[in-house]
């Protein structure tokens, strides 16, 4: 697929769409439970008449990829099936990949992602356009990683903010303020546009476990994190100078993602298979100006999404982050799983124990630039 340079990153979603997401949005959680039209809902994904099961041989080396990124080995109990694909009938292009990555792998990445990364000063947060955010000194013989802020030291950080705001600190940073952070090319939320200087590298651990499991290079990346009520708006991914896939890792409490895509009116034809979501008369009729192609997913802790083909340039938010759905094994996390004893370094972070119980982190990677010359659409 060529990249879109017809397509505005300004531009919201057509007034169907955002019907549609509210309609979601103002559901009941008893509703995501049973619904048919639910991707994830059912027993097995093969169950389900919305996907169709695919082959990705990318994955035949999954094992040596984890162990990679774990130093050499997983943990004791985890075990690497062979990881199963699926793509949504209705969107081609759109995978998903329910439960690839094994438990101790998903908090190993919580702890680069949250301890090291966050804690950055040349990864830029939400924080960062209203507060002078506070960073210790590079911690010794760590090759320039800096104080974890779940540190109990980084509780008298002070942050000053740069208007008039109000006060903060590094427990309320971490606790309701703090809802993005980007890695290598640091987008502008404002300019919907990536800085040209070059970015900071991201992060050589996560880009080799990312460009060892998915058809992308890693090179820019944003860590959402959300609350139960928290949401996000629909809107779509076009910034990046080439077509490559969009990749979405789900971390911690489950969630609603939507999708779609609007056939023109003069589109007679549709890819979407009969019986899928796109279909149905409500989610589906947009008042004679095209059909909406559809999808609703639930994700779950150590899910991936994979947005390629038509689907890359789709319609997404999250409607919904769905409380008490974080997996045992990383509701305690910052903490150990078992409560650490006085004078141990596991004890630093079991204030925060419990942080992950009521938080989804979702890490959105996408490739920036195109591997060569590409053929472009929309001219």
């Amino acid at each position: 697929m060529s990249v879109r340079v017809d397509l505005d990153a300004h531009e919201t979603a057509p007034d169907a769409i955002k019907a549609w997401y509210k309609r979601w949005q103002r559901k009941q959680s008893s509703a995501f439970n049973a619904s048919p039209s639910v991707i994830g809902c059912a027993s097995s994904l093969e169950e389900d008449h919305l996907v169709r099961e695919v082959i990705d041989p990318r994955l035949s080396d999954i094992g040596k990829v984890f162990g990679d990124f774990m130093g050499g080995h997983l943990g004791a109990g985890d075990h690497v099936p062979t990881p199963r694909v699926f793509e949504v009938k209705s969107l081609p292009g759109l995978f998903v990949y329910p439960n690839i990555l094994p438990e101790s792998l998903q908090l190993r990445l919580l702890d680069k992602l949250l301890h090291r990364d966050l804690s950055d000063p040349q990864h830029q947060t939400n924080v960062h356009l209203h507060y002078d955010v506070p960073y210790g000194a590079p911690l010794p013989h760590s090759e320039g990683q800096y104080l974890s802020f779940f540190d109990p030291v980084a509780k008298t950080f002070p942050m000053k903010p740069k208007t008039s705001h109000t006060a903060l600190n590094i427990p309320k940073m971490l606790d309701k303020k703090l809802r993005w952070m980007t890695l290598g090319g640091q987008y502008d939320w404002t300019a919907k546009a990536y800085p040209a200087s070059p970015p900071p590298p991201f992060p050589e651990d996560v880009k080799n476990l990312i460009e060892g499991l998915f058809p992308m290079k890693a090179e820019a990346a944003i860590v959402n994190l959300y609350s139960p009520g928290d949401k996000l708006s629909v809107h779509r991914d076009v910034s990046e100078a080439c077509a490559q896939p969009l990749v979405s890792i789900s971390l911690g409490c489950e969630a609603i993602f939507l999708v779609a895509l609007e056939d023109g009116p003069a589109d007679s034809t549709s890819t979407a298979d009969a019986g899928s979501a796109a279909t149905t008369p409500i989610e589906g009729d947009n008042g004679g100006h095209g059909k909406l192609r559809t999808a609703v997913l639930r994700l779950r802790s150590g899910d991936a999404v994979l947005m390629s083909g038509e689907a890359r340039y789709a319609w997404h938010g999250v409607p919904r982050v769905i409380a008490d759905t974080c997996p045992d094994f990383m509701r305690s996390w910052p903490a150990a799983a078992a409560r650490a004893s006085v004078g141990t370094v596991e004890e630093r972070y079991e204030g925060y124990r419990g942080w992950m119980a009521v938080k989804r982190v979702n890490l959105n990677v996408r490739q920036m630039f195109a591997d060569i010359a590409v053929e472009v659409e929309g001219r």
